[in-house]
């Protein structure tokens, strides 16, 4: 494991009485992530944030409305991951609810088209004769300024719904709806893409009920929030306690067996029990799955499992999604080692390594370049960009994973105004970003990263750190505090799931399935004998038995040949 330095989350000088008949653990953990009230702890739906205070939703509906009743095409353009995937069903599923019959979807090809709106993608529709009169973007468009100018020049009505950081310039859409704009009031910035589309169905169905536009009754769009839930979660924006309801009434949804077929058929297929999941399992287990299609072939794949209405046909996607996903995994295998290799030719010692990591190698697969810059980031701490070539071979695209403390948009806008024309596109949040740039460039590029990312933080943000909420008593260090746990999440981006850490006398290890650590451990603080278990550690491991361990870790209820008992999910550990 990397080395790190364990740092334990600070409480608040005096923790609030909120008079709740919560355990005073969970009161403390709470309180350590920011919650000043009960009311924060409401997750149901009428503490949700009004759509009404998100700029542009009055006119976005407005033609939308007149869409349907007028009986229009309208097309929606989705994106090529699980935001934009779940942002597309739900767009399509609300919509004809709403009674819109003239609806399609398109997702831009993540080799040939590139990302968002873009007037290739125009220019084909027209090929096609299926341009739209209304065209509605999902998790995507703020940004498609010259998409948006061309397909407006083709006569079709453009609503934007996105939640990306904007440019310095707008597309000159109809409406656009996105809380991160200028002269938003709209309290939850951290909406996801299909958050907002869902604020959107939302308002839409008010208006036309307003307007008596709606035929029978009104649609209930509740049987959406599996898929918002989803699509937030995998999304990793921060969970904020208005995407914390989106997350906790989807999971309800799911619990109780009544997601879409789709996500109940990716659930069936990772070998997880719908009725005991959490938000973790639709980061990991779920999103995974659902981003396999965008990545290695087209993400009209992964919308057609969502979209399933029958079990049959979602397993049988499923399943598709799932190799898909094994594929992904192999491919990934093979770019990190490749990855390895230059990161050793760059240095013999993490300390030489470059502040900001650009890498690139011309067999890498567009498709994994995201996921490699996160491993690679994990490995090293610092914000790394992973390129690898379009089909042209003229353009590289990187995609960036950051490092707490550095907004990644903003370095990349350093480094645009710093050398014009060296970023011939770019775009993200504070986390994550893509970028394109020329092939030939990728030295001076590389170059240019990294003094920027000299200039914008200091050499202690390049100290891997973890976070923990302290140590547990003896008396907390049970299989009731893991349900308690489990129940009283969402945890997530932001409003991290709880970490603990202690000194253990560790009375066995061995490896089992020739990568992972299994403990046998005793509390020095005194109680039970815990089973703990590290997983991905690799065969070669420290001896901790002869020096003891401190540990990071999770209380998990581990079920095992019908007896569950409590096991230490181990994040990290370390000789004492």
């Amino acid at each position: 494991m990397t080395p790190r330095k364990i740092i334990r989350r600070p409480l608040p000088e005096q923790l609030a009485d909120w008079g709740l008949s919560l355990p005073p653990l969970l009161k403390r953990l709470y309180q350590a992530r920011g919650v000043r009230s009960e009311a924060e702890l409401d997750y149901t739906l009428k503490q949700l944030a009004s759509p009404f205070e998100l700029r542009g939703i009055g006119r976005a509906v407005e033609l939308i409305a007149e869409a349907i009743r007028q009986d229009q095409r309208i097309l929606i353009l989705g994106d090529f991951d699980a935001d934009g995937a779940t942002s597309t069903a739900v767009a399509v599923l609300g919509l004809q609810m709403m009674g819109a019959r003239q609806l399609d979807f398109r997702v831009p090809s993540r080799f040939s088209d590139g990302y968002g709106l873009t007037p290739g993608i125009i220019d084909r529709l027209e090929e096609q004769g299926a341009l739209p009169d209304l065209m509605i973007t999902v998790d995507n468009g703020i940004a498609a300024v010259e998409g948006v100018e061309a397909a407006i020049r083709r006569g079709m009505r453009v609503v934007v719904t996105d939640h990306h950081l904007p440019g310095d310039s707008l597309p000159a859409a109809d409406a656009i709806v996105n809380p991160n704009q200028n002269g938003c009031p709209f309290l939850s910035k951290n909406a996801a893409g299909v958050g907002v589309m869902f604020y959107v169905l939302t308002a839409l169905r008010r208006y036309m009920s307003d307007h008596g536009m709606l035929n029978g009754p009104t649609p209930n769009l509740g049987c959406l929030l599996d898929l918002v839930a989803l699509g937030t979660v995998a999304d990793v924006v921060p969970l904020d306690q208005n995407n914390r309801i989106f997350v906790e009434q989807g999971l309800r949804r799911i619990r109780q067996g009544e997601a879409r077929p789709g996500i109940l058929a990716l659930l069936e297929v990772a070998g997880r029990d719908f009725s005991q999941i959490s938000a973790t399992d639709l980061g990991f287990v779920v999103g995974p799955r659902l981003n396999a299609a965008g990545r290695l072939d087209d993400m009209s794949l992964g919308i057609a499992c969502l979209l399933a209405d029958t079990q049959e046909e979602a397993r049988r996607l499923a399943t598709e999604l799932d190799q898909m996903n094994r594929e992904r995994r192999t491919i990934e295998t093979g770019m990190k080692e490749q990855a390895q290799e230059l990161l050793a030719s760059l240095s013999l010692d993490r300390e030489g390594l470059p502040w900001g990591l650009a890498l690139f190698d011309p067999d890498w697969h567009q498709g994994v370049i995201g996921i490699l810059a996160a491993r690679i980031r994990e490995q090293t701490h610092r914000p790394v960009i992973a390129f690898a070539p379009d089909e042209g071979g003229e353009l590289i695209k990187g995609s960036a994973r950051s490092i707490p403390g550095l907004h990644i948009r903003d370095v990349l806008a350093s480094v645009d105004a710093r050398f014009p024309g060296l970023l011939k596109k770019f775009g993200g949040h504070a986390m994550a970003a893509g970028m394109t740039v020329d092939a030939t460039a990728f030295q001076q590029f590389a170059d240019a990263f990294d003094a920027t990312v000299r200039k914008m933080i200091t050499e202690d943000a390049l100290e891997a750190t973890i976070t923990t909420d302290g140590p547990l008593t003896k008396d907390e260090l049970t299989l009731e505090t893991a349900y308690a746990l489990k129940r009283s999440g969402p945890w997530g981006q932001h409003f991290p799931e709880p970490v603990f850490d202690g000194e253990f006398e560790v009375i066995s290890q061995r490896i089992v399935g020739e990568r992972h650590l299994k403990l046998v451990l005793r509390p020095q603080a005194g109680g039970d004998i815990l089973d703990g278990i590290a997983f991905n550690t690799g065969a070669e491991v420290a001896d901790f038995t002869r020096t003891g361990a401190r540990i990071v870790y999770k209380p998990d209820a581990n079920t095992f040949r019908g007896r569950t008992q409590l096991q230490l999910l181990v994040d990290y550990i370390e000789r004492v």
